[in-house]
Formats: structure tokens, sequence, C-alpha cells
């Protein structure tokens, strides 16, 4: 009988329990979405991107924006294919990326809205298209990261990877896609297709090894499966601070001022067809501003802000972070080099 009883009452607490929680629930299964949302596709890393949308609702919580990341191994690509496949009905409001050449592409293929406002009237030319369809904000930049215990003398070229002394023992990730695909297509953009096409040979030639993505060409060297690596710095400030010892060094592509370090900059775009949503420029702004650049350097990825002249003065980095002599590239002609670039890195890198 007291079993009995016991059942009873066991069932009956549970019963009750289900009740109240439906009560709980029921309020906000019938609360309405709310009316003001921005629509996101997104390839910065979502560690990152989530703390800057956490504090743009702090700033305006009436405003929901609601994300879609890309996948490490398809960096970019994967959303601007995406978008290309949405031509005909977008189903997103902004574009932020985490490079700028196939946000070019994008723009010239008029995916992308062109706008303006008096916060982006004076940004840096270097860092926005040429319609307005994209400004470029908190750079990272591609550099060679290699084991200081391995590696006394790493190079400070990057044609200097097609050295015999490294034979073997540099990792690349797969160019088609990431900043890789960009950084390859600006040599082509530089350097002309001739001297580009006999750099990716040289490299074949000296056994250079594809892998995933970027993060894996850091983990390959961390491992000790490698000693050099094409990569992004933030993939090896996270390895610093995860207490690896890896150091990187910002290779040159000639020798002039001005020939220096590929910057990387994410960029922030309106997509082409979307009603105007005076919410999404809102979200673009502030990814622009400086708060958000420098929360974003504040990272681990520790990006470099970008800021007009006017205001470049407020903001201090910390020498170690700060680029020595930056690369002159014209975005435009980067993007228009990369289909030469994609073609000759599969014949030639991957064999395809």
């Amino acid at each position: 009988m007291y079993a009995r009883l016991s059942r009873i009452t066991v069932s009956s607490a549970v019963l009750i329990s289900l009740l109240a929680a439906l009560s709980i629930m029921a309020p906000a299964c019938s609360r309405k979405p709310p009316e003001r949302t921005v629509i996101v596709y997104t390839s910065a890393d979502q560690e990152y991107a989530e703390r800057i949308i956490a504090e743009f609702a702090r700033h305006y919580p009436r405003i929901l924006v609601l994300p879609r990341y890309d996948d490490e191994a398809t960096k970019t690509t994967g959303l601007v294919d995406r978008l290309r496949a949405e031509r005909s009905d977008p189903q997103c409001d902004v574009l932020w990326s985490n490079e700028p050449f196939l946000t070019e592409k994008l723009a010239q293929e008029g995916l992308l809205k062109a706008w303006d406002s008096p916060a982006m009237r004076d940004w840096p030319e270097a860092f926005r298209s040429a319609g307005r369809e994209w400004y470029g904000f908190s750079a990272r930049a591609r550099v060679i990261a290699y084991d200081p215990t391995r590696i006394t003398d790493p190079p400070t070229h990057w044609r200097d990877l097609a050295d015999p002394r490294f034979r073997s023992r540099v990792v690349i990730a797969d160019p088609n896609f990431g900043t890789t695909r960009g950084h390859i297509a600006s040599w082509f953009s530089l350097w002309g297709a001739e001297q580009a096409t006999q750099f990716l040979s040289d490299l074949k030639a000296n056994d250079i090894r594809v892998v995933r993505s970027n993060s894996q060409a850091v983990r390959d060297v961390v491992a000790g499966l490698a000693d050099l690596a094409l990569t992004d710095t933030d993939d090896v400030w996270a390895a610093q601070r995860n207490g690896y010892n890896i150091e990187l060094i910002y290779p040159r592509h000639g020798d002039g001022p001005g020939q220096g370090t590929l910057l990387i900059p994410n960029t922030v775009s309106l997509i082409a067809g979307r009603p105007d949503n005076p919410d999404a420029v809102l979200f673009a702004e502030f990814l622009l501003s400086e708060s958000c650049q420098m929360l974003l350097h504040q990272t681990d990825s520790h990006n470099l802000p970008i800021l007009t002249p006017d205001r470049s003065s407020s903001v201090e980095i910390e020498p170690r972070y700060r680029i020595p002599d930056p690369l002159i590239t014209n975005v435009a002609e980067v993007a228009f080099s990369m289909e030469e670039a994609m073609k000759a890195v599969n014949e030639i890198l991957l064999g395809r």
C-alpha cells in the first residue's frame, strides 16, 4: 500500500512539474519574433562575431541580429556561393566577410548595394570599393608561422619559401578557400602571371604540402609535422595564447617601400535586392566604428583597426601587433587576377 501511494505521489509530482513548465513556456511559444531584424552572413570566426553581435545588442536591444556562419575549411567561399545562388531572392541583409577580394568580386557581379553615410565619407580608398559597395575594417596580416627551435633563420621574403633548405618543411591552406585564395591572387597582380606561375611551380618542386585550413597549417607546425606555415596573424596569436612555442615573421613581396606585408581586412556590405533596412545600415556602421574595431583588437585575434585619419590618433596599438611596412595593393586588381591564379593553383599545386 505504501509503495502504491508513493508511486501515485511521484506521478502527481511529475505531472505538476510538467504543467508548471508548460505554463512558463506558453508565453515564450506565443511570443512574436521582433519586427526589427537583421540577417547577417559572416565568415568571421564565430567566437569573435558572437562577441560583437552581443555588444551591438547591448546598444540596440530592440534589434535582433540573426547570423549565419561559414565553415572553417570553406571560409568565405561557401557564403559567396550561397549569395550567388540566392541572387534572384536574397535571404540576408548584411555580408560581414573576413577578406576583401571575394567581396570585391560580388560587387563587380552586382550582388552588393552601394551605400554611403557621413560616418564613412572619409574612409581610406585602399579599404573600400570604388563604388562604395563595401568598406574594410579590422585587418589581419598574411605571415609565415614557424617553430623557433627548428627554424633559426626564417625567410624574410615570400619567394624564399622555394629555397631548397625549406624542402618538405612548408604547409599551406587549400588556396581555393579563405585568405590563401586572395593572397596567391595578389602574387599574380603584383608580380605578373609568368613570375607568379613560376613561383607556384618552385613551391611544388620544393614539396610544399597543402592542408585543410590556416589553423590546420599552424597546428601542423605546433605538432612538428611542418616547420613553416603560410597563415594569418590571428592563428598565430591563438596558438601563442594556448602556450605553444611558435613565432611569426612579416615577409615582404618586394624590396621597395610599400611592398611589405599583405593586409587582409574584414569587409561589410549590404546585399542588393533586399528591401531597405535602416537597422542593417546601423549594424554595418557599428562594425566600422572605432569602439567595435578596438573590441575586435582586444580579442585573441588582435585585428588591426582601420580608421579615418582624424580618428586614428586616438587608437593605441601594442608594438608587437603593428605591421612594419604594409603592402600597397589594389583590391580590384587582385580580384581580377583571382580566376587565373586559381587555375594555376589547381593545375600546379593540386594536380587537378
